[in-house]
């Protein structure tokens, strides 16, 4: 396994990182443990949660107790913002909302600590100064080590870490965005921006919640219980014009011995600042299939035909 820096962070973080949003929910308390004490043995130490996800705490509450004794092998990161409840003050990035939103995250996660806390989206209806002084609050009292952001735009971002600068408070060294082949707007003035000021990206939905490994076929519905049988998300993506960058990329992927599964999470770890793939799994083979697309270093010449492959579908 390759270990990245978390952006400016001095820690370092396994380049294929676990995506737990379907703990809780899909994924019972042992599918979990066993999720988890898989990724652990081939050398993921980046796990990524959210206190909405599991049905509002189900994800970070099996979690916690998958790994239970395994503290100082992980970096835990998980995230607040979202509504946890049908109160006004349930959500939200104020100070007020912070402070219980921590603390209810270290008890579900069962530690004392949080790694990486995200806030999950933007909130205009919190003075951004709040937010992060409340959040510089956290670091300072060894609750938590680093701050990141999700689903944030380039200015939001910028603004962000340019108060905490001006102020001297901890500012966000992370970028949790949605980036894959197919979902490239992030390119624009995010991924800029992340280099010129060292943030980490962290890209989610790497595999387009399935469209990528190929699982989908042109013409034909859905397999019966996949997520593409349901989700409008994935549903979005099966079109002729997918189709045909798809049927593409797995040629190449196929002619260089891969499949385009690993083609996809190989092409993001390419890809300026990215330091971990947050790679989803509801079994441990799923896990295993992810460690191994990590292992596939591109090379320039194979970036540049997937950057032609990909060009060609504008």
């Amino acid at each position: 396994m390759e270990f990245r820096k978390l952006g400016r962070a001095g820690v370092k973080v396994s380049a294929v990182g676990l995506g737990c949003n379907q703990f809780g929910g899909k994924v019972d308390r042992e599918g979990t443990r066993a999720i988890v004490h898989r990724a652990l043995d081939l050398g993921i130490n980046f796990f990524d949660t959210a206190d909405v996800y599991g049905n509002r705490g189900g994800s970070e509450e099996f979690l916690g107790g998958a790994l239970s004794g395994e503290w100082g092998r992980v970096v835990l990161a998980t995230k607040f913002q979202g509504q946890m409840g049908e109160g006004p003050n349930d959500g939200g990035a104020s100070r007020y909302y912070i402070q219980t939103a921590v603390e209810a995250s270290l008890r579900r996660l069962k530690t004392d600590h949080l790694d990486l806390y995200q806030v999950h989206n933007w909130d205009d209806g919190a003075p951004l100064e709040e937010t992060m002084r409340a959040l510089d609050d956290l670091v300072r009292s060894g609750k938590v080590r680093y701050l990141g952001a999700s689903n944030f735009a380039a200015w939001q971002l910028c603004r962000g870490n340019d108060v905490a600068e001006m102020m001297g408070w901890e500012s966000f060294v992370t970028i949790q965005p949605h980036y894959h082949v197919l979902e490239r707007e992030i390119e624009r003035e995010l991924v800029p921006y992340c280099q010129w000021a060292n943030v980490g990206i962290l890209p989610y939905f790497p595999l387009a919640g399935g469209f990528l490994t190929g699982k989908y076929k042109r013409g034909e519905p859905p397999p019966a219980g996949t997520r593409g049988e349901r989700s409008p998300y994935v549903q979005k993506y099966l079109t002729d014009a997918n189709f045909d960058v798809l049927d593409k990329l797995r040629a190449f992927a196929e002619a260089h011995g891969h499949t385009v599964g690993e083609l996809a999470i190989a092409w993001l770890l390419a890809q300026p600042q990215v330091c971990s793939v947050i790679s989803g799994a509801t079994n441990p083979e799923q896990v295993a299939a992810n460690v191994a697309a990590g292992n596939w270093v591109l090379t320039t010449d194979e970036l540049a035909e997937v950057q032609n492959i990909l060009e060609a579908k504008g």
